[in-house]
């Protein structure tokens, strides 16, 4: 594991917040020089600790109403094999290995309830899928990158 200087954390939570900003702007928020974030942030990079720049999307204002956590019990230790073949599908936000009654969790989100059923359906008839659970998310109180 890196050991995360200082600099590296503030850095780190003002890309949280907006990963648009320029070397320029990011040297500002923090106090530091402009050669200082570039050095950095390419060290974060190269150490995979920041792995991508990405959006912060509203899905329901892309009509997906339709919010779930699925939590799935997989038989014979094929695990992976049921993860992998999941993870593919379109609809699928992310997949969670968990302890307790279900071996993996979920969350999918779909713009129909008639396209969320057809999902559980066919990931119903896989081959080591012994059951579903499926809880429909009402509301997203927060879903949010935390601070380091």
């Amino acid at each position: 594991m890196m050991r995360m200087e200082d600099a590296d954390k503030k850095i780190i939570n003002v890309l949280i917040e907006n990963s648009r900003l320029s070397y320029r702007q990011i040297a500002k928020k923090v106090g530091v020089s402009v050669a200082t974030v570039m050095h950095h942030v390419k060290r974060l990079e190269k150490e995979k600790i920041i792995k991508a720049y990405t959006l912060d999307i509203d899905y329901d204002k892309l009509g997906f109403d339709v919010q779930v956590i699925i939590d799935l019990r997989i038989s014979k230790g094929k695990l992976f094999q049921v993860e992998n073949k999941i993870a593919i599908h379109p609809n699928v936000f992310a997949i969670y290995d968990n302890t307790g009654p279900s071996d993996a969790t979920i969350i999918a989100k779909f713009k129909s309830r008639k396209s969320m059923d057809k999902f559980l359906k066919e990931i119903q008839s896989y081959d080591f899928v012994e059951r579903t659970e499926t809880k429909l998310i009402l509301s997203t109180i927060k879903e949010k990158d935390i601070k380091v």
